[in-house]
């Protein structure tokens, strides 16, 4: 409990002394705003690793099966472009996919813009804020939003179940991410991972190596079910 303790003090310390950057950041240009917030990400992944024994891998899939290059299909496209749907148990493998993800973007809740500088840094660097309250008008103009994010060439992560979940627990998925893959036909690929072991939503936190795992791509007509077995296949 004692190292649960100082690794929480360490990190509310981490943001607190990286607010003023953040606020320059916002400040002065898109571009300075987001390199402070990937650095700032990259201090979180320090803490996690010097206070909390926290270490991580990740594992990426094999491109070819059995020798044979995998061959794309009528719902797969070919020039790379696809959406991350991810397993989401801690802040840890948000850290980790915004450092080793170029270019990405979330769709978070609107609700996280309302956070003082942070929120305005996270509206600032170009994620995008959803509605869930407002139904099928919110999607469309959600779809509008992300479609012109990937055009300029950024990468879409998504956490479909919506919530962190503990070790063990399966969330039904949101239907959100099937309508942006029809959509904007972009395949799906899937992440598990174990990070609530190390970094639970409450509790201890556990010295260890956390995984994250890059599933097997997945076409836009997958279903929810196919997906969900996909980033619960290694998840904890």
């Amino acid at each position: 409990m004692f190292k649960t303790i100082i690794f929480k003090f360490m990190l509310a310390l981490h943001f607190i002394l990286w607010t003023p950057l953040i606020l320059l950041g916002f400040i002065i240009s898109n571009g300075v705003n987001r390199f402070i917030i990937i650095t700032c990400a990259r201090g979180v992944l320090w803490v996690a690793r010097i206070f909390g024994g926290i270490k991580y891998v990740i594992h990426y899939p094999p491109v070819e099966e059995n020798g044979i290059p995998t061959a794309p299909n009528e719902n797969m496209r070919v020039d790379g472009k696809s959406i991350i749907a991810a397993k989401h148990m801690s802040i840890l493998e948000v850290a980790i996919l915004t450092t080793h993800i170029p270019d990405s973007f979330f769709i978070i809740k609107r609700e996280l813009l309302w956070i003082p500088i942070y929120g305005w840094a996270f509206w600032r660097m170009g994620l995008q804020p959803v509605n869930r309250a407002r139904g099928a008008t919110n999607m469309q103009k959600l779809t509008h939003a992300v479609e012109k994010k990937i055009r300029d060439g950024k990468t879409l992560i998504i956490f479909p179940e919506g919530t962190r979940a503990k070790p063990g627990q399966r969330i039904k998925l949101r239907r959100g991410l099937l309508f942006l893959a029809h959509q904007l036909k972009l395949p799906i690929l899937p992440v598990s991972t174990d990070t609530g072991l190390y970094w639970p939503k409450h509790g201890k936190i556990r010295s260890g190596t956390a995984n994250l795992w890059f599933e097997p791509l997945l076409p836009c007509n997958a279903s929810l079910d196919e997906i969900s077995e996909s980033i619960n296949r290694h998840s904890a």
